[in-house]
């Protein structure tokens, strides 16, 4: 199971949405500060998609043209899929952004937050329960389940404080260029940006 946003790609999709709707500084700020741990999760995602609103749907396409894979990634779910290890993925991002990934790796299971939309715009909502910290170690618990696979032979791959859960709750948790809050928790950590290297830990 891999967190998304600076780990499966290179960038914080509520980020990129920002900067197109020409509010990159402001949510940047607190993005950083929610991946550090020092903010709630789910409040701070509240806050920053509501200066979202009234943005049209079409930023959502606009933001998927900027999205690159984080080296080695392609090269990773390749591997993994020849082996026939089931892959998820769990995003406190956004479905709509990152289902053209999913559907373009073969990606097994993609749990994310869903982006309120009225009349063609986003309302500035999220639909539904927000994936924090502890949604994320449930689905990985519901991925697990799904695929019958025991929860000791899972892997984890996250970056930051909302993946801690995640990490402690797996078989073996891979801290990946992560924040330190993370580090500390995980059972490995990977300086290097490139995914391939959570190659290693597979038998």
């Amino acid at each position: 199971m891999m967190d998304v946003d600076s780990t499966l790609i290179d960038q914080e999709v509520i980020d990129e949405l920002a900067r197109i709707a020409g509010l990159g500084d402001v949510v940047s700020q607190i993005t950083a500060r929610a991946m550090a741990g020092e903010l709630d999760f789910e409040s701070a995602l509240r806050e920053r998609v509501k200066l979202l609103k009234g943005q049209p749907l079409s930023i959502l396409d606009e933001v998927q043209q900027r999205i690159t894979l984080t080296h080695g990634a392609r090269e990773l779910l390749a591997s993994l899929k020849s082996q026939g290890v089931k892959v998820g993925v769990v995003t406190g991002g956004f479905e709509e952004v990152i289902l053209p990934i999913v559907e373009d790796l073969e990606i097994d299971f993609l749990r994310g937050n869903k982006l309120g939309v009225e009349n063609g715009s986003l309302t500035g909502e999220v639909e539904g329960s927000i994936i924090g910290r502890n949604e994320k170690a449930e689905a990985l618990r519901d991925f697990s389940s799904s695929y019958a696979i025991p929860l000791g032979e899972t892997i984890a791959v996250g970056d930051g404080a909302n993946d801690i859960e995640m990490i402690k709750s797996a078989g073996l948790g891979i801290a990946f260029c992560a924040k330190e809050v993370l580090r500390v928790q995980a059972d490995i950590s990977i300086e290097i940006r490139d995914l391939k290297l959570v190659l290693d830990y597979f038998l």
